[in-house]
């Protein structure tokens, strides 16, 4: 189900009135999603589904008690915020409790696109007939997912503050595999705009990548010189991103901690060609102005030209040190270079070229030793020439080592992310030494 503000606005002051609590938050959200799978030239499922979910948080006395509705009417209502006042009474005082948020001021993020033909199944099924009749034409199977949604979150407070951000997201995933079933390739998009996705590029992509008849080659594990595309920096990245929490730097658990504790801030840590950054304003892949707990997300640099300049920082956690508040970012842009992905390969005696990764897990938190998959394109470059498919690998990689030795970076791109969460990311392709491949993989 898909409120418009003026819906979510007056659902929530019906509540924040009934209130008993000496304060309470509304979070709402909800939408609309469709989705399209295809498989050997043809649909093989599709769904459209809409949902809607409310939470209560009642304060009282330093506790927080919630509960959490998918149902609208005043019976429901009344009974969950009872039940949330009735919780919080029967908690413990929290020792780092902090009040709600009262009014903000945020940027406006251009996530919301008011064409809905665009996103409805009949585009879906546009886009995945182009996947298909790529595929007929270079003669690959082709196999994939295309997915859009229309989301919004509303948050509200007795504090005073109102938030509502609306999000439209479409995705293409497509995946081909020759006839002999021994490659496949990949290529996906992700855009806030159905416009902007350009279904016939991703076809030729993912079909060139699989029409390949050479017998791929296994290679031994090892340290290996590669090329990352783009949407295979974005996921490394992410993970990056996703340890840089103030609260386990400041105690000691985390890579940007010093030893015996305190963030690493102000500190080179990478190569001064890395900087990832985020902005609700940026046309590529703009953050939401809405945060969590609802501060407001603002540009700024996490990691700028190598030195970390910010980490994430929980209300709670900024007012126990006397810092800023800063959300956790969904979204984030990998800065790029000057170099051609081309240019990259030709510099290249002996390595990979990896088109994406997948089943990523972290070993090893403080050193941020990363293990995953590659999938769907290895290509093994000789003497800055493609001159095979590879197989799959396991590789086993500490992050810190990996974005401290970038040899090379190419224009930032908008990367693949499923539909529905809201997350976008930016990367470029990225040239890179010393990529450790742990283990062979039998799959392709």
């Amino acid at each position: 189900m898909f409120l418009t503000s003026d819906d979510a606005k007056a659902l929530s002051d019906k509540i924040l009135a009934r209130s008993n609590a000496d304060a309470c938050v509304v979070k709402i959200d909800g939408g609309e999603d469709h989705s399209l799978r295809f498989a050997r030239g043809g649909a093989t499922t599709n769904l459209a589904t809409s949902e809607i979910s409310l939470r209560i948080s009642s304060h009282i006395g330093g506790r927080v008690g919630s509960v959490t509705t998918t149902r609208l009417d005043d019976e429901a209502l009344e009974a969950a915020r009872a039940r949330s006042e009735e919780i919080a009474r029967m908690l413990p005082v929290d020792p780092e409790y902090v009040a709600p948020l009262g009014p903000q001021s945020y940027e406006t993020a251009a996530r919301y696109d008011d064409n809905a033909a665009s996103l409805r199944l009949d585009a879906l099924t546009a886009q995945a007939a182009q996947v298909i009749a790529e595929g007929a034409r270079v003669g690959v199977d082709t196999f994939g997912c295309a997915s859009s949604a229309r989301r919004f979150e509303a948050l509200a407070t007795s504090a005073g503050l109102f938030a509502y951000e609306p999000r439209s997201e479409i995705d293409l995933s497509a995946t081909a595999r020759n006839k002999a079933d021994t490659w496949s390739g990949w290529a996906g998009a992700h855009e806030f705009f159905g416009a902007r996705l350009d279904a016939a590029s991703i076809a030729r992509r993912a079909c060139a990548k699989a029409a390949q008849e050479a017998e791929p080659v296994d290679l031994e594990p090892g340290d290996y010189t590669v090329v990352l595309e783009p949407v295979a920096v974005a996921d490394i990245a992410f993970w990056l991103m996703s340890a840089m929490d103030a609260r386990a730097a400041d105690e000691g658990r985390s890579f940007y901690s010093r030893p015996g504790g305190g963030a690493l801030i102000g500190e080179k840590l990478f190569d001064e060609k890395l900087t990832i950054r985020i902005d609700p304003t940026d046309p590529l892949a703009p953050e939401g102005g809405v945060g969590w707990e609802g501060v407001p997300h603002r540009a700024r640099a996490f990691i700028d030209r190598g030195v970390v300049s910010t980490l994430y920082r929980s209300r709670a956690w900024a007012q126990k040190t006397d810092a800023e508040a800063v959300p956790f970012a969904r979204n984030f842009i990998v800065e790029g270079g000057d170099a051609a992905l081309d240019d990259m390969i030709r510099s290249v005696k002996r390595g990979v070229l990896v088109t994406r990764i997948w089943y990523e897990n972290m070993v090893e938190r403080k050193s941020l030793l990363l293990t995953g998959l590659t999938r769907d394109g290895n290509f093994l470059i000789e003497n800055g020439r493609i001159t095979a498919p590879v197989r799959n690998m396991r590789f086993n990689q500490r992050l810190g080592e990996l974005f401290g030795r970038i040899e090379a970076l190419g224009t930032t791109q908008r990367t693949w992310r499923a539909a529905g969460g809201g997350g976008a990311a930016a990367a470029p392709p990225m040239l890179a030494e010393k990529f450790h491949f742990s283990s062979k993989s039998s799959g392709v």
